[in-house]
């Protein structure tokens, strides 16, 4: 069936299954009422969570905890079971109860994350930083035979798990056209026009999961891209939007919305779910990040009325919103303190209620400042 259009045409082919082959962006948008407020608000919702990264007790750290839950979210959009607390064993260097290669793939999409951001600084976002991205991201999980960092050399498809290409919600392009698609898309990416940051961020997602280029990782990739382009164009002085909590929540309604540009060029319909995704998103980390400015105080009072620990004890919640898991060992080389020192500190805040130690084992315990943790996990429960 041929049904050319705004956003492209499905092409038939001998195998008796047709392709969605994407016209170039942009499409023509109807920027109706709706629309025009959406992404106003979505823009004011924007810069109030950029603002907030001017009174947080350290933003970077704020970013690092966030990123760790973008990576878990987006982990389990993909059907990966894996918890905040596996992902912290495991960087604590306890054996998780969880999958590794579970793990491994929160891991490898925040050093995808970490890396994108560091090209950024000096580089366009091409497609050189993205298949260097996809190659980290698929590096050493289950996806690590599937060609990480090149296009795709097989069909792919969408659809229910188990289904086979005829049953399929959406088949994109066939290999042979991703290369050229691709191009096409950089182009738009890196064209100076005068199109709405957001609303280009969404065409740009949208358009990357119709190519679909690689065999494994596109819906990770496309999440990623999000952040980047944000990043790169200096929407955001630090990269605190992400969507996949959004997504996943309304996980349905993404793909039907996707679809609905695929089969009915209904580009205002995705463009008006993403804008929704973005206002909520920023809300939620605004939220979020205004909790971790009250926990701060609250922590500190408690010290204060405990008489827990004095200066040392201060430097240690410093410390404790950076890396929110701890030894006594490491107590003791961060404060330059005995180890009988430390272990005294660390049962204090054990005793008042800040710390938790969360191996259940005699020697080399481990101890999570749970009240920081439980704000960022919120949402990613399994």
């Amino acid at each position: 069936m041929s049904m050319p259009g705004n956003a492209g045409e499905f092409i038939g082919t001998k195998y008796g299954y047709d392709v969605f082959i994407p016209n170039p962006l942009p499409p023509d948008i109807n920027y109706d009422e709706e629309l025009q407020l959406l992404l106003s608000k979505a823009d004011g919702a924007l810069a109030r969570l950029d603002g907030v990264t001017e009174v947080l007790p350290n933003p970077d750290l704020f970013v690092a905890m966030y990123v760790k839950k973008e990576a878990l979210l987006s982990a389990q959009i993909e059907g990966t079971e894996v918890s905040l607390k596996g992902v912290l064993e495991f960087e604590a260097n306890i054996k998780p109860k969880e999958d590794i290669a579970d793990i491994r793939e929160v891991i490898n999409y925040i050093e995808a994350m970490h890396y994108g951001m560091e090209m950024l600084e000096n580089n366009p976002l091409d497609l050189n930083l993205i298949h260097g991205a996809h190659k980290i991201l698929i590096a050493q999980t289950r996806g690590s035979d599937k060609q990480p960092g090149r296009y795709k050399t097989a069909q792919n498809y969408l659809g229910m798990p188990g289904c086979t290409i005829y049953d399929a919600s959406f088949i994109p392009p066939p290999p042979e056209r991703v290369e050229d698609l691709m191009k096409s898309l950089e182009t738009f990416i890196q064209a100076k026009d005068n199109i709405p940051t957001l609303i280009k961020i969404a065409l740009i997602h949208s358009q990357f999961e119709t190519i679909h280029p690689y065999l494994d990782g596109n819906g990770r990739m496309g999440r990623l891209l999000i952040s980047y382009y944000l990043y790169w164009k200096k929407i955001l002085s630090k990269p605190l939007l992400y969507l996949s909590f959004y997504l996943k929540k309304n996980k349905s309604e993404y793909s039907e919305c996707l679809n609905g540009i695929r089969y009915d060029n209904n580009w205002e319909a995705w463009l008006k779910f993403f804008l929704k995704g973005v206002i909520e998103t920023s809300e939620n980390a605004l939220h979020s990040a205004r909790e971790i400015i009250a926990l701060k105080e609250k922590t500190i009072e408690k010290l204060i009325l405990f008489k827990a620990g004095g200066i040392n004890a201060v430097k240690l919640i410093d410390h404790l919103f950076e890396d929110p898991t701890i030894s006594v060992k490491e107590v003791s080389e961060l404060l330059n303190v005995s180890n009988v020192t430390a272990n005294k500190l660390v049962n204090r805040l054990e005793e008042i209620g800040i710390l938790m130690e969360f191996t259940g084992k005699k020697r080399y315990k481990k101890y999570v400042f749970t009240d920081f943790v439980r704000i960022i996990e919120r949402g990613t429960q399994i």
